[in-house]
């Protein structure tokens, strides 16, 4: 196979131009060409009026070494990479010990795949309950008012990642097309066939109940075993090694290998870690509020008169503005034509994030707007962190009213500095309700002045992003862990052997496609260290 890159054709290009444009890149005749494969399908919309699509293909030729010679030397033509994901240890037989993998998420799914599809038969501990019934859960509060501490956006299988956007890319380095495992698994999981090929794959969260129902059948048919509503409240360390878990039962389950994939929301787990002695060091995130405008604004700055084109389909932005007073802005997460959703997971605090489903459809679109803070803005122990979200997200539920309502203002009257009387023409998607008021004291005084200065900045880029109009709801504070649980080039903790840190929670991964990457890696590492 050869792989064609950078490929352009016009948006509405018929169906033909493909193949004739690959023979026109390749220089051979019709009777040449035996198969055209779309490996991916990207769009350029830099220039409105004139938006192309840009294809990468695998295609198969009659002589493929005689085209590759031909046409060498800077024709973005190469010979297609193998991307065939390989195994880099398989059991003989079921060990004798099963390694342990605490949390259910992205993460935890993948590391449980790789192992269960290797031989190692891995014993899975979730907190939470299975994703159908933690769904029916999710919508209780926001629905009731009614908060499950063990089952809601962040707790249960599937973890966050369930409850969002679903979308399947990332930026991180993947030179073993791991990125392809992933897509790969979740379409044998009955997700869309196009998440192989199109540039921004997603999914969307009624899809992903029902994927990660049929992975979980497939991990405990090939020897994994899952145990719900159980936590792990104790870890066995032994002369600086993993010797087993303790649940909150008070059942202890020997294991000398544990995957630690408990999510950026696991502060009692956190704790418990930093209490038995395992490094952990505050690290950097963000805290902002969710934006909502309508869609049809963002669709129409982005793509103009193509708006609404169904293979551009709702439009999405990434915005970053430095401000004047050193801090970051930029948008977070962003949910084309989502919902803001209730995310907390504790009793008397109010989080925000957004949803999208597969069909990307409803009237809004909603992003994070955040700033970025570091350890110096809450100094401490190396749980510092937590206690600031925490202090943010109780004030949040005050502001709403303390019944779960999430705080709301105007832009038009943030930007004024004046608190807002009433919605305007964007309604709040946030269940169970928003109550408007005045955001200045939920976030700290300086994130407050960059995002005055960024939401104008930000206008400049896409008209209409400032409008009066246009909703601010608060807080978001979950854009990753407060923490990171540093671990050694062989995927164990810096002072922990058997202990592997892994996934968002752990401080390595943002996201669904990076957080599975990370379990895959760690899946080989754990792979490897039982084969040895």
């Amino acid at each position: 196979m050869l792989r064609i890159t950078d490929l352009q054709l016009p948006l509405d290009h018929p169906e033909p131009a493909l193949r004739r444009a690959v023979l026109a890149r390749l220089g051979i005749a019709e009777s040449e060409l035996r198969s055209v494969h779309i490996y991916r399908r990207a769009y350029d919309a830099r220039k409105k009026s004139a938006i192309h699509l840009v294809y990468t293909l695998d295609v198969e030729v009659e002589d493929e070494p005689a085209v590759l010679a031909r046409v060498s030397g800077g024709t973005k033509v190469v010979s297609s990479p193998d991307t065939t994901y390989q195994f880099v240890a398989r059991a003989n037989q079921p060990p004798t010990q099963r390694p342990i993998i605490i949390g259910f998420g992205p993460c935890g799914l993948f590391a449980a795949l790789i192992l269960a599809q290797s031989g190692y038969c891995p014993l899975i501990i979730e907190r939470g309950k299975p994703v159908r019934e933690r769904t029916k859960d999710t919508f209780g509060l926001w629905r009731k008012r009614e908060l499950h501490p063990e089952s809601n956006v962040q707790f249960g299988e599937g973890g966050a990642g369930t409850f969002s956007d679903g979308k399947l890319w990332t930026q991180v380095s993947d030179p073993k097309h791991y990125s392809r495992k992933v897509l790969e698994e979740f379409v044998k999981a009955d997700a869309p066939p196009e998440i192989l090929f199109v540039s921004k794959p997603h999914i969307g969260t009624f899809r992903l109940v029902k994927m990660i129902e049929i992975m979980r059948e497939t991990i405990i048919s090939l020897g994994g075993e899952f145990r719900f509503e159980q936590k792990v409240e104790g870890i066995d360390i032994e002369k600086g090694r993993v010797r087993g878990i303790v649940l909150s039962t008070g059942e202890r389950i020997a294991a000398d290998h544990v995957v630690l994939a408990v999510g950026h929301s696991a502060r009692d787990t956190f704790q418990m870690l930093h209490d038995a002695g395992v490094h952990l060091e505050a690290k950097p995130f963000s805290v902002g509020f969710r934006i909502e405008h309508p869609q049809s604004l963002i669709d129409r700055a982005r793509f103009g008169a193509s708006a609404g084109h169904p293979i551009l389909g709702a439009a999405d932005y990434k915005l970053v503005h430095h401000a004047t007073n050193g801090r970051s802005v930029y948008s977070f997460c962003m949910c084309p034509g989502g919902t803001v959703i209730a995310a907390t997971s504790e009793t008397g605090r109010v989080v925000t994030n957004g949803m999208s489903q597969y069909s990307r459809n409803e009237r809004h679109a909603n992003a994070g707007i955040v700033v970025g803070i570091t350890p110096a803005d809450y100094p401490g122990s190396p749980l510092a962190g937590i206690d600031f979200q925490r202090a943010l997200e109780s004030r949040a539920f005050t502001l709403g009213g303390g019944n779960y309502n999430a705080p709301g203002q105007l832009v038009g009257d943030f930007l004024a500095a004046r608190p807002s009387r009433q919605f305007g023409d964007v309604l709040p998607s946030y269940q169970p309700g928003v109550t408007l008021g005045d955001l200045e004291s939920a976030l700290p005084k300086y994130a407050i002045t960059a995002m005055r200065e960024a939401l104008p900045a930000f206008e400049r880029q896409i008209r209409g992003f400032a409008m009066h109009d246009a909703l601010l709801t608060g807080v978001e504070t979950r854009t990753s862990s407060p923490v990171r649980i540093r671990r050694r080039e062989d995927f164990q903790s810096l002072n922990t052997r058997g202990l592997y840190p892994a996934g968002e929670g752990a401080g390595y991964a943002g996201g669904i496609m990076s957080a599975a990457i990370d379990g895959i890696r760690v899946a080989e590492a754990v792979a490897l260290s039982i084969r040895s």
